[in-house]
């Protein structure tokens, strides 16, 4: 056999190898794709039934038909009154507020990769407190203005953080680290803010920075509604290059991607979506933390999971806000309430098994 038969021998094994795999990359990326989508699906008719249940729960009852009937204006007045006006902004507020929340963090803890990176703990959400709570005790401000200048904010201490952490990239445990720091600074300044002011300008900020849709005002719900339609598409657009960076720098930018040019957007896309959220239900507890992981486990890991994760956060802040209504006869709690006492037992046993398996930093 001469040299050159020889070489194409050996060629025809490594072709058909090569060709193997590319067919079950193929096919492992269909199958990804296809539970993503059948999750999606579950999880979106588990947020309409629960829904349901918001709606037809409270002091004046109203059936599933009658819920219809008023969602389409034929029921009476009193019920329209009461489904329109009373419980349908606050439903739509836990939706979107929820939503905005899981899908930002699930972008910043694929962008850092590490779970801890969310809004709750990198100094996302504290620093809109801080800012949020000297517009309202020191400047008075409420609804649309309130939304704006949190959202700006939030928006400049987020790029602050992101400088802070730059030294020629972005590491994932000193991205988290520095806005840690910053969160304790945001805590401090709510602090002082709140024991310099008076009494009745107390009780109002604490039940924002609570985090609450006890009253959710119709123009920032509007603003929120509005947002959400022009980011949740930025950030779905972002999930390739997202995904590509996964896979290392090196090779992000082999395939063409930007590395650096799309950690920025997709930090500007994550805080825009949380800045927007806390500006209508205030800093809400852990929703970003926790929605990404359950999300991940339920569509498989090694998946962004985006679209999930948005749904499992407006899932878990729609059931938040029916226990926080109607756990304790004849008491309100803020749904931030709720959302802490489930999300800090997560925290402190990611924190454990992190440092139990030699990922602690």
């Amino acid at each position: 056999m001469t040299t050159d038969a020889r070489a194409g021998a050996a060629q025809e094994p490594a072709g058909a190898a090569a060709v193997a795999a590319s067919r079950a990359s193929t096919a492992d990326r269909r199958s990804r794709a296809s539970r993503v989508i059948r999750v999606s699906v579950v999880l979106a008719v588990l947020i309409v039934l629960v829904s349901a249940v918001s709606l037809s729960l409270g002091a004046a009852a109203v059936a599933p038909g009658d819920i219809l009937a008023a969602l389409v204006g034929r029921a009476d007045r009193l019920t329209q009154f009461v489904i329109l006006e009373l419980r349908l902004p606050r439903l739509l507020a836990a939706v979107l507020v929820g939503g905005c929340l899981g899908l930002s963090g699930a972008l910043i803890q694929s962008i850092a990769r590490n779970p801890l990176a969310s809004p709750d703990i990198i100094g996302i959400t504290a620093s809109a407190s801080a800012t949020g709570a000297i517009a309202l005790v020191w400047f008075g401000l409420t609804g649309l203005a309130l939304s704006g200048v949190v959202v700006a904010g939030t928006l400049v201490a987020a790029i602050v953080i992101y400088l802070l952490a730059w030294r020629g990239g972005i590491s994932g445990y000193r991205f988290v680290l520095i806005g840690i720091g910053f969160a304790a600074i945001a805590g401090a300044i709510v602090s002082y803010v709140l024991t310099t002011a008076a009494l009745t300008d107390v009780q109002q900020a604490l039940v924002w920075l609570t985090g609450s849709i006890n009253s959710v005002d119709p123009v920032a719900l509007t603003v929120l509604a509005v947002s959400a339609v022009v980011l949740v598409p930025c950030a779905l657009l972002l999930g390739r290059p997202l995904s590509a960076l996964g896979l290392g720098d090196d090779t992000a930018a082999a395939v063409g991607v930007q590395v650096e040019r799309t950690r920025l957007l997709v930090v500007l896309v994550a805080v825009a979506l949380a800045a927007v959220a806390v500006s209508v239900a205030g800093p809400i507890a852990f929703v970003a933390f926790l929605s990404a992981p359950i999300a991940r486990r339920l569509v498989g890991r090694g998946s962004l999971a985006l679209v999930p994760s948005a749904l499992v956060g407006a899932l878990v802040l729609v059931v938040s806000d029916i226990v926080a209504q109607f756990a304790v006869p004849d008491v309100a709690f803020p749904v931030g309430v709720v959302t802490g006492v489930v999300g800090a037992p997560y925290l402190l046993w990611l924190l454990t098994r992190t440092n139990r398996i030699g990922r602690g930093g």
